[in-house]
């Protein structure tokens, strides 16, 4: 395989005993994405986003554009040890965490494996995944949907709620 470009999204609820804070974690592993040498091309601003599920942290959400002759699968797989690396251990869904690395998009368009799809199930739907995603990627197309990622989230901030304050008569 030839080289790929990725979009990496990062998040972080927990302080890690070296690398301190969530937002400091997120920068940390975007060094260590970078030292296992693949070639980081952005990284998006990083933003707090409530916790899904019965995590009651905030998360800290970036995202990082990578290049890289990896197959998804095998970058997958290094993504993985890094978590692993800053001590992530997977026992609970949706649970608080120091370090999660998903796969958002990839320039090959679709893979769908039973342990890996892209481009991630909830890109389109979660705001965390899809800010960040459209701040490095604008332009890259979903090829489930056919709109742009720049598309999607403009779809995504038409529909948020807008607090208008308590009501009055």
């Amino acid at each position: 395989m030839g080289s790929a470009s990725y979009v990496i999204g990062l998040g972080s609820n927990r302080r890690h005993g070296r690398h301190g804070a969530p937002e400091r974690i997120v920068r940390a592993a975007v060094a260590a994405i970078a030292a296992e040498g693949l070639g980081v091309g952005g990284i998006s601003r990083t933003i707090r986003t409530p916790a899904m599920g019965p995590s009651d942290r905030d998360f800290a959400n970036a995202a990082v554009l990578v290049e890289s002759d990896l197959p998804p699968p095998a970058l997958l797989a290094l993504l993985q040890r890094i978590e692993r690396d800053f001590g992530r251990r997977r026992y609970r869904r949706w649970g608080a965490r120091v370090l999660d690395l998903d796969i958002l998009a990839w320039s090959g368009g679709a893979w769908a494996t039973r342990s890996l799809t892209i481009p991630h199930i909830g890109l389109a739907a979660r705001d965390f995944a899809l800010r960040p995603a459209a701040e490095l990627a604008p332009a890259w197309r979903h090829p489930d949907l056919g709109r742009t990622l720049r598309q999607l989230e403009a779809r995504r901030i038409r529909r948020r709620p807008v607090d208008r304050g308590p009501h009055t008569p």
